[in-house]
């Protein structure tokens, strides 16, 4: 492995794992949480010569991808007629996509109607928008976005848009465009022949989507083509890779519904499947020679980890790790470099757990408070350095004390989860498995 990929953070070393989950004496701000930046090619102008190429074409189809989205969308209505309004959103519980329905259901007439709606968002990359009602069909030149006008412009945001009525236009946030084509290969699994023939073909352009959208070490990008800042991270938040890697490794192997995908689709969705693993495996956390687990995003070339939102740092994430672990414990003929990252990841989960203590709501809205027999729980974000928990703000700040940041922090994020314990559950029987 290349000491690009290599991370270590030393200054842990004076820690003992079992130190990582305590709580500071004094409660503090211990930062301000900074900006990530996108890829650009200033940026790839500072890779060594021979790395070069395959970024600088990624970043031309990504730009050249991002003209031709525009330019269809715009062609859909006659010149200087007026636009339906955008999408209504919908939150992710709302997304009227089940994938849990008994078989038959899928041929259904209801089934259908959801399957044509979601063609009918899909854009001309592949991808689709996020937070959407997928009973509702797109109309001609409707956006293929949600409302954005009223998103904060405010530069000190760092999830301001770049354009407000541009964003999010394919992406793997929420759950996005993977949950479309399952259900599309559910749906399309009782639809044999011509009658089925639009939600395959779909289903293909959904493939060619993530194939075109992976990083050239790997990864993927929150959203694609890239709209720069934090987006344009390596996103492990939500399980983006993880997902989009599943999706693939399912296609190359005909599994789940997707048996008629072409061959030389399938051939190329197991290479990148492959390379999936390979960035993950580069991307975890170190401490000296040990594994620990993994941050919600990191920088696409140097996979340092880095921020997402204002109250979003850099961190090694609970939640991310809970998602990877799981992805990496269903790799076939699993590699020793595979059962390393999985036994270090797990032993530090073990380690950073948390009992006696309840992350719930109160007169003074959530917090952090004492309870003997609860747990275990987790931090979702543990800082680099000293391994302890975080926790960040909307004006950037960050803190080493969740009930030290503000009601609306507090009660509109998920600080403290209990997410892990569903790795550590899958683990007990993959270590027994894997000696």
């Amino acid at each position: 492995m290349s000491s690009v990929f290599t991370r270590s953070f030393t200054a842990l070393g004076a820690l003992t794992l079992a130190a990582m989950a305590g709580a500071p004496a004094e409660a503090e701000v211990l930062r301000l949480n900074t900006p990530a930046v996108g890829l650009t090619i200033d940026r790839i102008g500072a890779l060594p010569d021979g790395e070069r190429g395959a970024w600088v074409e990624y970043l031309a189809r990504s730009q050249a991808q991002h003209l031709a989205d525009r330019a269809a969308l715009a062609a859909e209505l006659p010149p200087g007629a007026t636009p339906p309004p955008p999408p209504q959103a919908v939150g992710p519980s709302q997304y009227n996509m089940p994938l849990d329905r008994p078989s038959d259901w899928y041929g259904s007439a209801q089934a259908r109607r959801i399957a044509d709606a979601i063609v009918s968002f899909q854009t001309p990359a592949g991808g689709r928008s996020k937070n959407q009602d997928r009973t509702i069909a797109r109309l001609p030149g409707q956006r293929f976005s949600n409302d954005a006008e009223t998103m904060e412009q405010n530069p000190a945001n760092f999830d301001a848009p770049a354009d407000r009525f541009w964003t999010f236009v394919g992406t793997l946030d929420n759950e996005a465009t993977w949950t479309e084509m399952r259900f599309l290969a559910k749906v399309a699994a009782h639809a044999p022949g011509a009658q089925g023939d639009a939600w395959r073909a779909s289903i293909e352009r959904g493939v060619r989507y993530l194939l075109n959208a992976q990083y050239p070490n790997g990864g993927w990008p929150q959203i694609w083509p890239l709209e720069g800042g934090f987006h344009d991270s390596i996103t492990f938040n939500d399980n983006a890779v993880a997902n989009a890697a599943m999706l693939l490794r399912d296609v190359s192997q005909g599994r789940e519904g997707f048996d008629f995908v072409s061959n030389d689709l399938k051939s190329r969705a197991g290479e990148a499947t492959h390379k999936a693993v390979e960035v993950i495996l580069a991307a975890q956390v170190r401490q000296g020679d040990r594994l620990l687990g993994w941050p919600q995003q990191v920088e696409p070339m140097r996979l340092v980890p880095t921020s997402a939102r204002n109250y979003e740092p850099r961190s090694i994430a609970s939640g991310e790790t809970t998602d990877i672990l799981i992805f990496l414990m269903r790799e076939p003929n699993p590699s020793a470099e595979v059962k390393a990252a999985v036994r270090g990841a797990a032993a530090w989960l073990e380690a950073v757990r948390v009992y006696d203590k309840s992350f719930e709501m109160t007169d003074q809205g959530r917090k952090l408070i004492e309870k003997p027999g609860a747990g275990p729980i987790w931090s979702r974000n543990y800082d680099l350095v000293t391994g302890r928990p975080i926790f960040g703000d909307k004006d950037q700040t960050i803190h080493d004390d969740v009930n030290e940041i503000s009601i609306g922090r507090r009660n509109g994020y998920s600080w403290w989860i209990t997410s892990p314990q569903r790795a550590l559950d899958l683990y007990a029987v993959w270590s027994a498995e894997n000696g």
